[in-house]
């Protein structure tokens, strides 16, 4: 029987955002935005505390319509922030950002959770909630990404192909990137916390596979599905 995953007491975490204060340190020194990094620290803090709350609630939850709200919230929030790289017309790339982010991201999860894991209930949020955040924040960082760099290429003077091209392989960096460094450079959050509850590592392999082949898929058909429609206007 594995060992139990050892608990972390209020001041062991605290500890923790010494390396990120020193980083915020070395920003103020250098009249960098130190102001962003302490803000993003204590947004972290409070969301992740906030959101550790409303998962218990969500994982005792069992109304579908719950589940399908949450996720339906996800994705437009993921779909707001992607755009907050575009200047101009963001209400315009918004919208368009919204239909890449669900209309990729939800037949993903479904395909995984449904088809491959067979999660049952359909709605179980322990697996729903956790694989929907990770297919969203790939393709927000995906549409983001091919967000900023359409915009920047076609300023200077590429055309619509062109820009689209480039945009999309930029927006494949940090995916493809991590494809090639699993195993390798790191071992991903999600194998990690199987392995560390218990998990074989055969096992947590497998589902790792599932994870990395999803993300990719998001990033890459979310990207499209946001150039395609921002190319045309």
């Amino acid at each position: 029987m594995a060992a139990p995953i050892p608990d972390i007491s209020p001041l062991e975490l605290a500890l923790t955002f010494v390396p990120p204060l020193m980083v915020v340190g070395l920003l103020m020194q250098w009249q960098g935005k130190a102001r962003t990094g302490l803000l993003a620290l204590v947004r972290m803090l409070v969301q992740l505390l906030a959101i550790g709350y409303v998962l218990v609630l969500l994982f005792d939850s069992n109304h579908p319509t719950v589940i399908g709200a949450v996720l339906l919230f996800m994705g437009t929030v993921a779909a707001w922030i992607a755009t907050r790289t575009v200047e101009t017309h963001r209400h315009q790339a918004f919208g368009q950002a919204w239909l890449a982010v669900i209309l990729v991201s939800l037949p993903v999860l479904a395909l995984i959770t449904q088809v491959v894991i067979g999660v049952e209930p359909w709605y179980n949020p322990r697996y729903l909630i956790p694989l929907g955040g990770m297919v969203f924040s790939a393709a927000m960082n995906a549409v983001s990404l091919s967000a900023e760099r359409l915009q920047a290429e076609r300023e200077r003077g590429r055309s619509r192909a062109e820009a689209r091209r480039i945009a999309l392989e930029a927006a494949m960096i940090p995916v493809t990137n991590t494809l090639l460094a699993v195993g390798l450079v790191a071992l991903p959050g999600m194998m990690t916390g199987q392995i560390l509850s218990g998990v074989s590592p055969l096992l947590a392999v497998k589902y790792q596979i599932v994870i990395m082949t999803m993300l990719f898929g998001v990033a890459g058909l979310s990207a499209a599905l946001y150039l395609i429609q921002a190319s045309r206007t």
